[in-house]
């Protein structure tokens, strides 16, 4: 018998609404052959009636459920295989599984594609999956057989990077490793919009490479000309490739990681020689910004997350306004400012009002000139709003 979960009167409303997240406070009861739920086992959820709801992945912690589905269904094999196949069909609606200017994008974004707690990025012919639940990690032979079977021979390998993703309590000892095929290089090409980046996802952060500001990057080209750019938390320079490739006079990209910047360097010399115009600087960012005078007149705030959580939200709302006051002081008259936050607790309203408090600080007269998002390959599900982590503004300073 599948493990039955029978929730507070009340707390169904959010699930006829179709949100994927039950949490710990709404569960009344269990009912189960066994002594204690497995993390990772498929449970069905019931309200207090006794009418079937959903089925999902329980886990331990203040989300107890994820929603795989609200329909009464095997989570089997074909199960997995028709939801991969629609995640690519939806890319192939991109435009991005067949663009011959790309070859890496999001193929399954946890939630957007009704997948909660898995990723799988594609780059070139390689699959690289992470797994944020114990369900997920537990299926992901599953989801393996799945990409296999949608992409056929144009998939020559799946990695599998989730030993720092899944939740550490549950004692899976994960390892990262390949699931099907093999490579012998570390270091891969792959192409975006026409660029080429070192991509390494066996040791590089998230799944070697930022996806998510595909579109960002490409904007970006439009306002390089002729200017002098600054890249902060650069990491491996997608955004410095993209303003020199726009027609930057000169890049400089910051990171605290030697490697990153090293990579940033590596990229830059792969798309434009040995001659381009490129100072790679391993420091911290937001202390770097303090001594930057007025030599840049478009300058990238890209940091990663200044809040995983809602705890630390008035930390990160303060880091967020000193780097963009720091930059908007400095920033040369007619410059352009592309800021981001990627934390999923910071609002667009709150990180749009914090932008607006580090204007007034550095006492300068702001434009918006485009709200940035990330892209559809990294899709919003409707019922779930909390889905749309990145957030972004381009600002031109008088």
């Amino acid at each position: 018998m599948t493990t039955q979960i029978f929730l507070r009167r009340g707390k169904e409303e959010s699930l006829l609404r179709r949100h994927p997240w039950i949490f710990s406070g709404a569960i009344a009861s269990v009912k189960s052959d066994t002594a204690e739920i497995a993390e990772g086992d498929v449970v069905d959820v019931y309200t207090q009636a006794g009418d079937f709801i959903a089925r999902g992945h329980y886990q331990i912690g203040s989300i107890a459920v994820r929603v795989l589905t609200f329909d009464r269904e095997e989570i089997d094999q074909a199960w997995w295989n028709r939801r991969i196949a629609i995640a690519c069909d939806v890319r192939r609606t991109l435009g991005l599984s067949t663009a011959a200017d790309t070859d890496c994008y999001r193929l399954v974004h946890g939630e957007g594609d009704s997948l909660p707690g898995l990723v799988i990025d594609i780059y070139g012919s390689v699959a690289v999956i992470q797994c944020h639940s114990v369900g997920m990690y537990r299926s992901r032979m599953a989801i393996a057989e799945a990409l296999r079977e949608a992409f056929g021979d144009r998939l020559t390998a799946i990695y599998d990077k989730s030993s720092q993703t899944v939740p550490y309590k549950a004692g899976l000892n994960a390892v990262d490793g390949y699931l099907f095929g093999h490579s012998d290089s570390k270091s891969h090409i792959v192409t975006e919009n026409g660029l080429k980046f070192k991509v390494n996802w066996e040791e590089g952060q998230k799944t070697g490479f930022f996806l998510d500001q595909r579109e960002n990057r490409a904007l970006l080209r439009r306002y390089a000309a002729g200017r002098t750019v600054l890249n902060t938390f650069c990491y491996t320079g997608g955004f410095s490739v993209g303003a020199m490739a726009g027609g930057a006079l000169e890049v400089c990209s910051v990171d605290s990681s030697e490697r990153a910047v090293q990579l940033a360097d590596e990229n830059m010399r792969l798309n434009f020689g040995d001659q381009v115009r490129h100072e790679a600087v391993a420091a911290d960012a937001v202390e770097y910004l303090k001594h930057i005078g007025d030599r840049y007149d478009l300058i990238i705030l890209d940091p990663p997350a200044f809040a995983k959580h809602h705890k630390v939200l008035g930390n990160a709302l303060q880091g967020y306004k000193r780097i963009n006051a720091r930059a908007l002081s400095s920033i040369k008259s007619g410059g352009i400012l592309f800021t981001f936050s990627c934390s999923q607790a910071v609002s667009k309203e709150l990180f749009r009002t914090t932008v607006f408090s580090a204007a007034a600080i550095a006492g300068r007269n702001v434009r918006i000139l485009h709200q940035l998002t990330q892209p559809a390959d990294h899709p919003i599900n409707i019922y779930h709003p909390e889905g749309e982590y990145l957030k972004g503004l381009v600002l031109y300073v008088e």
